[in-house]
């Protein structure tokens, strides 16, 4: 089963210096129906402007991901951590016993693109931690490039949960393919351009919730920037 959702249907959220688009029941949205999809809690396309940013907040017991797409976001947290997301740069967060934060665009002028994904952990309590990394965008070309693991997959980024998390920029005309286990759920998101997902047309801002397939098909139709995540 494929489930599509198109862009103009995702919540659309504008407060001035965040222009957002939330897939499940986040902040003042409220679905009952719309809570997760598996393990994967939350899925946010954040526009931050210039000089906006979220001041410091706490979490608990989320794998917090950050993938930034353009621009740069300054990260600090009550651990001592601080950094700057650069594009093709992504961040894990795990918020564990508690941890509190602030995100920030780092350009007072130019606005960022980011995603923020959020992933229930396997155990509660765990020890608070965070990481980034850089990866090289030329390495997910034509591929579907692992950036987050359970800790299975060699040079990922690991989280609390049997999940990953790949991206993929596809050339007109490629083809990637990707296995599900029996019982694994899935979901894909276009960043930009136009595909088909085991025939089904999807285009820039569309999601797929993908449930009891095996194989994923993936044909870009143009130029095209994909996320998937393989979920429990």
């Amino acid at each position: 089963m494929i489930g599509t959702i198109p862009s103009s249907e995702r919540h659309h959220g504008q407060h001035g210096w965040l222009d957002t688009h939330w897939h499940f029941s986040f902040g003042d949205y409220h679905d009952p129906k719309n809570m997760n999809w598996g393990a994967l809690r939350v899925f946010n396309d954040d526009i931050i402007q210039g000089g906006g940013g979220f001041d410091f907040h706490p979490h608990r017991d989320m794998e917090i991901v950050t993938i930034v797409y353009k621009g740069e976001l300054r990260h600090e947290d009550n651990l001592g951590n601080a950094g700057v997301i650069h594009p093709s740069e992504v961040q894990v967060m795990s918020a564990g016993q508690g941890i509190v934060h602030a995100e920030h665009n780092n350009s007072p002028t130019a606005a960022a693109h980011l995603l923020q994904i959020w992933i229930i952990p396997r155990h509660r309590g765990n020890a608070p931690r965070w990481e980034q990394k850089q990866f090289d965008p030329k390495a997910r070309v034509g591929t579907l490039l692992p950036v987050v693991s359970g800790g299975d997959i060699p040079e990922t980024l690991q989280i609390d949960q049997n999940a990953a998390i790949y991206l993929s920029t596809l050339p007109a005309g490629k083809q990637v393919e990707h296995t599900l286990a029996p019982g694994r759920k899935a979901y894909l998101f276009v960043v930009d351009g136009k595909i088909d997902l085991n025939g089904k047309p999807l285009v820039a801002g569309d999601q797929a919730r993908i449930d009891h397939e095996t194989s994923l098909k993936v044909v870009a139709k143009n130029q095209a920037e994909l996320i998937l995540l393989d979920l429990p």
